[in-house]
Parts: structure tokens; sequence; C-alpha cells
């Protein structure tokens, strides 16, 4: 088992308001320069007809992105956007395909034609996310949030390895394909009220008295849930040389939507706030430009903030997450059996 350069670096021993300050009135994140080059290059961006995933896919088209194709879930809006992307590169193939991160058929097709449609993969980033006020139980039987931020984020990473895998850049000097997720720091803050609850994934699908709905919370432990399975699949499963596991922090970011769906009131506050501290979001962007471009190979399998490796969140550091990461994964994968996920996880440790 490989240890990331986030496991080695042991808890942050700074406070979460430190943090904070250091990250939004302290840090420039460096905007992609004309030196950057991303001809010949092939990235997939879900959620990328608006905020951050637009946003991102303007910098890489402007660096010289030769092919990007949109996941979204509405084509119609994703139409919309590509239209504003090709006023920033004439010259891109620039497709939107469809993919709905709360049905696993989407998924699946998804990446079917990603197998079948692409030649050569460079980098893939998982943007899309939600942070829902009410609580909402899918077809699938999960929990709104943790169905999209985790299970399906986490099969479509799954799902898209081998791919990946497949479709490197040619040559022995290219870069191996990044497969960058969307971190957040509120998981160190997760609560995690349920963590001890067995089995573990079904205890977030009702709302009861020991686990009241809390939005904020539910949002942060479905990034802290990423992290515990993620490093697991990076350090077990993936080389690096073969595919390289990113899980990013862009920052509290102005301009994102992805607080829309609070009620008016809390709504306009949180504009606010984010009108005061928010990072600008071409700043918010550039953590992705720089994910897929900068970070080195030794990054593999670890949360990326402000442009360098950072720790986990606190409670992957205790005594009780590995046992709570066994439970995760096992349900996990019980989850994803119908798309032999651990089948593919193993297929990836051969040549």
């Amino acid at each position: 088992m490989t240890v990331t350069a986030s496991r080695a670096l042991g808890p942050n021993p700074q406070s979460f308001g430190s943090m904070f300050w250091e990250n939004q009135f302290k840090t420039t994140i460096p905007l992609p320069s004309k030196d950057d080059s991303l001809k010949d290059q092939v990235a997939i961006i879900t959620g990328s007809n608006s905020g951050l995933g637009l946003e991102s896919a303007k910098q890489m088209l402007g660096a010289g992105l030769s092919r990007l194709i949109m996941g979204v879930r509405s084509i119609e809006r994703g139409q919309e956007a590509a239209a504003q992307l090709r006023t920033v590169s004439t010259d891109a193939i620039i497709d939107v395909w469809q993919i709905d991160m709360e049905n696993y058929q989407s998924i699946q097709r998804f990446v079917r034609r990603c197998e079948i449609d692409l030649p050569r993969i460079d980098f893939v980033i998982l943007n899309a996310g939600i942070a829902p006020a009410y609580h909402a139980k899918l077809a699938t039987g999960h929990e709104s949030t943790v169905q999209v931020n985790y299970l399906s984020t986490v099969l479509l990473s799954i799902l898209l390895l081998p791919v990946l895998k497949a479709k490197r850049p040619p040559g022995p000097e290219a870069q191996a394909p990044r497969l960058i997720t969307l971190g957040s720091v509120t998981a160190r803050n997760a609560k995690f009220p349920n963590k001890s609850q067995r089995p573990l994934l079904p205890s977030f699908d009702q709302i009861t008295p020991a686990l009241p709905w809390d939005p904020n919370d539910r949002y942060a432990v479905s990034k802290l849930l990423c992290q515990l399975t993620l490093e697991r699949i990076a350090a077990r499963y993936v080389d690096a040389r073969d595919v390289v596991i990113l899980m990013l922090e862009p920052g509290w970011v102005r301009g994102t939507g992805l607080f829309r769906a609070l009620p008016a009131i809390p709504r306009c506050i949180v504009r606010g706030l984010l009108w005061v501290c928010g990072r600008p979001l071409e700043q918010g962007a550039a953590t992705y430009f720089d994910a897929a471009v900068r970070q080195p190979v030794g990054s593999h399998g670890s949360y990326v903030m402000n442009c360098r490796v950072a720790p986990y969140a606190d409670f992957l550091y205790t005594e009780e997450a590995e046992g709570v990461a066994d439970a995760l994964w096992d349900e996990t994968m019980d989850d994803f059996s119908f798309a032999n996920a651990l089948e593919v996880l193993e297929s990836m440790k051969k040549p």
C-alpha cells in the first residue's frame, strides 16, 4: 500500500479559522500563463455549463486545449455554454455529452461513450456536485447529497480508471492522465454523528432524532466520505504511472451557483459573505488548471489546497477512521456490485 503525500503530512496543525483566513485573504492563485500549452490534449469536465466548471473550461481552451468533453445534465444548457466557449477557441472540438449524477445507468453510458469515442484522454475534472437545502431521497434509494457528491462521484471515478489507463497520451515522456475530484475544506469540520452506525450508508437516507437533517454537515460529510474512499483507491489499486488521482480544494469561490438551492434569505447572506470573502472565480478555476497540468506525480491520492499538497481532514488520522473506512468501503463496493467495481479496481493492478 502506497503512503500518499497527504497521509504523510499528518493532521493540519492550523485552526480552521486561521486556515480560512490564509486561503481567502492571503493566497493568490496563479492564473494560466502564455507559456502553458495544452495543444493536442483532450479533457473531460463534468458540470461545465456554469461556475467553476465553465471557467476552468475557458482557461483550458485559452491554453490551446484541442478537445473538450462537457459532461452535463441538461444538453440544452450545455449547448448554450458551449456556444460561449467556442468564442474562446475556434479551433478546439467541443462536445456536449449528457451525464446525470443521480442515475447510475447514465454514468455507465457516459463511461462507455468515453471508451468508444475518445482516442486519447489527458485529464478528467469531476466538478459536478450539489449542496441541497432539503433532504431528498433519490430513485437509487440514497439521500441526494451522499448520492451525487460521494457515491456517483466514486463510481464514475472507478469506471473511468481503466479507460484513462488505456487512453493515456502516447510517448515515454507523456504525463499520465489526471483524475481530479472536487473536495472541500469543510470535510475537516464534519460532525459525522452516524459514523458508528452499521450499516452506514442507509443511515444517511432517513431523518431520525439521532440524525436530524443538517445540510451543511451533510455536504461536509459527503466530501469526507470521498477522502476515505479515494485515498484507498489511489493507495491500493492505482499506480501513478497509469493515472494520477487528486482531490482538489478550489477555495470558497464567488459565482459557482453551489448555494442556489438555499432559501432566499440564507442565499442572500451567503452571497454577501462571498462578496467579502470569496475567491474570484478565475482563481478558483486556476486551481483546476494547476491540478491538471502542474501538480507533480507525487501528489497522487492526495488532497490539494492552494496548489500544494495538504493534509486530509483530521478525522482520517484518528484511530476510529480505519474501521469507518472499512465499513464504508464494503458497503460502497456492495452498492456498486452491478457495475463490477471491485473487479474494475483489481484490473488496475495488472500491467
